[in-house]
């Protein structure tokens, strides 16, 4: 997610206008999957109820998405969508700039994520992580308090864990290290370098590359995409925000999945087809098939 809290999230998601969506791009060659989106904010943003998301994303060749929760009622939302379309799998969780603002609270929010972390088309929990560009010193320790909660709840139901990592690399490896990482661990849009890369891959971290690899000045990122091996890459939007390069800016959605899919096929060098293929099979693994509950 962005890092900012969930009333400023939407606030910023209503800002978007519908002339401000880029158009549809070239179809991909075989489908692959949207491995974190919003599509509650892309419609706030003006971008249509998530049956005509669904629809734009798979006529380009995205056919499955993951609709993540960044606090209790986005994630009940994720839950009840995914139950609803068979294309679409939910997350659970509270965000870290969210766990600070539940003050006593956040005990119960757990407990909550745990409930609906137990629906069988929930595969994963989260986003959680840290976060120390929005939220100060002050709100460290709630931070860390959920992010341990909901490693726990990912381990108990043996669900991906998705993590939200925003100018906190360290202090998120030493806690997944103290609490012992779950099989599956997604490193949502990846913002590392590739030295940072490397310490993920060694845990067997799975690193999901949202539309900023795209950018121009995004070197670093593009470096560390080309060191992550086919099956620990997945491709994200985040929508609707994190457009990729040449609409950044721009409202997002999982349609333009093909953009930055096709960017990283560059930055490899390696053929479009091949990457969807492995980016495909990543996904099922993370998640689990779409098909069934």
């Amino acid at each position: 997610m962005s890092g900012a809290d969930a009333d400023e999230r939407r606030q910023r998601a209503a800002g978007r206008g519908e002339h401000e969506a880029p158009p549809a791009p070239e179809p991909l060659p075989l489908p692959v999957v949207d491995s974190h989106t919003h599509l509650d904010l892309v419609s706030d943003a003006g971008g249509g109820d998530p049956a005509a998301q669904l629809a734009a994303a798979a006529a380009v060749g995205v056919d499955r998405v993951v609709q993540v929760g960044v606090d209790l009622p986005s994630s009940r939302w994720a839950s009840q969508l995914a139950a609803e379309h068979p294309q679409v799998l939910a997350t659970v969780g509270v965000h870290p700039n969210e766990a600070p603002r539940l003050g006593d609270g956040l005990d119960e929010a757990l407990r909550e994520v745990e409930r609906l972390a137990a629906a069988p088309r929930v595969r994963g929990v989260g986003e959680t992580g840290l976060d120390t560009f929005r939220t100060g010193p002050e709100g460290a320790a709630a931070q860390e308090a959920s992010f341990r909660g909901h490693i726990a709840i990912a381990k108990r139901f043996g669900k991906a864990l998705i993590i939200h990592d925003r100018e906190a690399h360290a202090e998120v490896l030493r806690v997944l290290d103290d609490e012992g990482a779950p099989d599956r661990v997604v490193m949502h849009c990846f913002s590392g370098d590739a030295e940072f890369a490397d310490e993920c891959l060694r845990r067997g971290f799975v690193l999901s590359f949202a539309g900023t690899v795209t950018f121009r000045n995004a070197r670093s990122l593009r470096e560390a995409a080309r060191r992550c091996p086919p099956d620990r890459l997945l491709v994200e939007t985040d929508a609707p925000y994190l457009t990729p390069h040449p609409y950044r800016g721009r409202r997002n959605g999982p349609y333009l999945i093909p953009v930055t899919v096709r960017g990283l096929a560059e930055a490899r060098g390696v053929e479009l087809a091949p990457l969807c293929r492995a980016i495909s099979d990543t996904g099922e693994w993370v998640f689990g098939g779409w098909g069934g509950a």
